[in-house]
């Protein structure tokens, strides 16, 4: 299964990264997050962990394993067979800032996990999406 949505963001590209390293925050601007904790003390990077917790899933810890400031970051999870790749990137266009959101899943299991939880993965995406929109878009 792999998903990618894109939102359209009038905000300083500084203010939406910012948003979106402080993950311990997610759950203030999207209902598909209940809770997000950095494992360690380190500031949110590469190598960072943390552990999801998401409506209707399993607790998940994510690693990251890419991460350019102020760019983009990617986190990965391993769980039953089936390695779920997550990537968020900030793309600066000529109309303006993007942030494109994806996951892609591989294994042997990830054809199950695609038909089992397929609709709401996309659909926890488009709400992150949505909430990051709102939340850098509002004032303050």
């Amino acid at each position: 299964m792999h998903f990618t949505t894109s939102v359209d963001i009038d905000a300083d590209p500084e203010r939406v990264w910012n948003a979106l390293v402080d993950v311990e925050r997610w759950p203030q601007w999207t209902a598909s997050m209940r809770s997000v904790t950095r494992l360690g003390t380190e500031p949110f990077g590469p190598d960072g962990r943390v552990r999801i917790e998401q409506p209707r899933l399993p607790p998940m810890i994510w690693q990251v394993t890419r991460f350019e400031p102020g760019v983009s970051f990617t986190w990965v999870s391993e769980r039953g067979g089936v390695r779920t790749e997550a990537f968020h990137r900030l793309v600066q266009g000529t109309d303006g800032l993007s942030v494109e959101l994806g996951t892609a899943q591989t294994g042997p299991l990830a054809w199950l996990i695609g038909i089992l939880y397929g609709r709401l993965t996309r659909r926890y995406i488009g709400m992150e999406a949505q909430g990051l929109k709102r939340f850098c878009e509002s004032p303050g």
